[in-house]
């Protein structure tokens, strides 16, 4: 799903939100929120309904809904007087408030036929153009949530299909096919890489068929 609302683009396929040509950094749970609005629009979704989305098995108070709410009107440039983008529904949730339209962007190197993206498991990760952070902090491109994982592990550099792995002195290191990542590497279509004790595969060929998961490469 691809939206343009304001000086927005939302793009759950590449997990990134565009503000112009300027990418916004959201906190997962922050991300997670904007995307059940979005989804739900023009419905009202009810504070309950998000609570079970967003912590399905935790118990969290009213208070870390208004401050993640807050979180996300600020990254937004909204905020509880104006709610741009965030509407308070008293006595029920929240809703979507801006109009929005349907916004598919070409994908990252598609003049070049390649499709750069990181496999890891089940979940395909797809890779935009210039730098792409890895690690296990809320401000990296891709979000790999595993101890082994440094907050900020790894970049990988895409310029027009081709892709450079970097370790960013990382406490596990960055490997590929066993070898310890010292100097910016090019990956290859096809390369298992790994931050820490994760698996991840590299791909640029056109995806079609079932997507390989990184545990099944690296058998």
């Amino acid at each position: 799903m691809a939206v343009r609302f304001g000086e927005f683009v939302f793009d759950t396929e590449a997990h990134r939100l565009l503000r112009g040509k300027e990418e916004v950094h959201l906190a997962p749970k922050a991300w997670d929120l904007l995307e059940l609005l979005v989804r739900s629009r023009p419905r009202a979704v009810s504070k309950t309904e998000v609570r079970q989305k967003l912590w399905p098995d935790a118990h969290v108070g009213e208070g870390s809904l208004t401050v993640l709410t807050s979180e996300l009107r600020s990254a937004l440039g909204d905020s509880a007087r104006e709610q741009r983008y965030v509407r308070t529904v008293f006595g029920h949730g929240y809703a979507f408030a801006a109009e929005a339209t349907d916004d598919t962007p070409p994908p990252p190197s598609a003049a070049s036929g390649t499709l750069p993206r990181v496999v890891w498991g089940r979940r395909v990760l797809p890779l935009g153009e210039g730098e792409n952070l890895l690690g296990r902090d809320d401000d990296v491109t891709l979000h790999i949530d595993d101890a082994s994982v440094s907050r900020h592990h790894a970049v990988i550099r895409v310029s027009n299909g081709a892709a450079t792995l970097e370790d960013l002195g990382s406490k596990n290191g960055t490997w590929v096919a066993e070898r310890k990542v010292e100097a910016p590497e090019t990956l290859e279509d096809g390369d298992v890489f790994a931050l820490g004790e994760v698996a991840l595969l590299f791909r640029r060929s056109p995806q079609v068929g079932p997507t390989a998961t990184a545990q099944q490469a690296g058998d």
